[in-house]
């Protein structure tokens, strides 16, 4: 599917554009949270600023942050249509529904529903396969953890958050069968004195490597502060734990961005549903910190070459199947998750303490 969608883009290069160097084309986007130096919308603000630097004078971008999910979104995403924007990426998944009700009455904008999966005509959908990343940062914690125990501190318990979770647990597992992952739930995305409370939870309770699916830096900055391991989500975090990061999840959306508008500009843009990963390079894991032995460090850059070409699928099984954390067998002997069902996960792999909120 990402491969089709590109090849369209490439060739759309060829085509007059339909925005000359006079009338630029607007490009909003919209923020869940407040930009800050790493995190969630820090990797969705570099994806801004390459689009500008790569299109100069052809495009004219702005965003909007700090935007909360339902009627502000709402609000904030018809503003920047009423406002000449003709493309408009809204990166959160509870942007999804007031994304599609804004462009039911703008049907001349084009929206980019990012982690949302629902499209129309004018609005497409693109997420990226971050559990490639947890899986492989799970492979680090694996290695390092001395008491095999884990943290995680979710959001909520939607499907993407499941996912993680769970690759992160496999590929602990992967490398250390006795591992356990412990999470604590939030239903927040961007709450950094919850999380910072959670991480320290989790380390009392003789967790010493903890990951977190949130907005903010605050769980890192624990981690720093009390002399423990973290894994850092969205961006590099080795700026405030230097000492606590030992890998980098990363995502990087400059590239898919950057296409998304030039057809725009090209008169070819269409709506799709675009899911792309470590292959593409919308995922990445590295930044190891300097705790974290060379072999390590090797043996994870590896197994994400496996991944990228496809010789390690994350939810997979071996001679054994793979069973939720209360027995039931959830990936069969010798077969992998098909991507409906990964998309629809509502389970916790076994090594995972504790049950889905209800």
């Amino acid at each position: 599917m990402y491969k089709n969608l590109a090849a369209a883009l490439v060739a759309a290069c060829c085509i007059s554009p339909v925005f000359s160097q006079s009338t630029p084309l607007k490009i909003g986007f919209v923020y869940v949270a407040p930009i800050t130096d790493a995190g969630w919308v820090r990797q969705h603000e570099n994806g801004r600023q390459a689009v500008q630097s790569a299109l100069g004078q052809q495009v004219q971008t702005r965003f909007i942050e700090n935007v909360a999910e339902g009627p502000d979104a709402e609000r904030v995403i018809r503003d920047l249509a009423q406002q000449g924007n003709k493309l408009i990426f809204t990166p959160s998944f509870g942007y999804m529904e007031p994304t599609l009700k804004v462009a039911r009455d703008f049907p001349d904008v084009k929206f980019e529903s990012i982690t949302g999966y629902k499209t129309a005509a004018n609005v497409a959908t693109a997420n990226a396969r971050y559990y490639e990343g947890r899986y492989l940062a799970g492979i680090t914690a694996g290695r390092m953890t001395q008491t095999n125990l884990a943290g995680y501190v979710a959001g909520f318990p939607i499907p993407e958050v499941l996912q993680g979770i769970n690759a992160f647990t496999l590929g602990m597992r992967s490398v250390n069968p006795r591992a356990e992952v412990k999470v604590i739930w939030l239903n927040a995305w961007f709450e950094p004195t919850r999380e910072r409370d959670a991480a320290m939870t989790l380390f009392n309770q003789n967790v010493d490597v903890v990951a977190f699916h949130t907005g903010s830096n605050a769980v890192m900055t624990a981690a720093q502060e009390r002399g423990k391991m973290a894994v850092a989500y969205h961006s590099d975090m080795r700026l405030v734990a230097p000492d606590a990061q030992i890998i980098a999840v990363t995502h990087e959306w400059g590239a898919y961005y950057t296409r998304r508008a030039r057809a725009v500009l090209a008169g070819t843009w269409q709506s799709g549903n675009v899911w792309g990963g470590v292959k593409e390079g919308m995922v990445r894991v590295g930044h190891f910190g300097p705790k974290v032995p060379m072999a390590v460090q090797k043996e994870v850059l590896a197994r994400q070459q496996d991944i990228a070409a496809g010789k390690l699928q994350p939810f997979s099984a071996g001679k054994t199947p793979v069973l939720s954390n209360t027995g039931t067998p959830v990936i069969a002997a010798g077969k992998a998750l098909s991507d409906a069902q990964i998309l629809s996960m509502n389970f916790l792999v076994q090594g995972v303490q504790g049950s889905l909120p209800k």
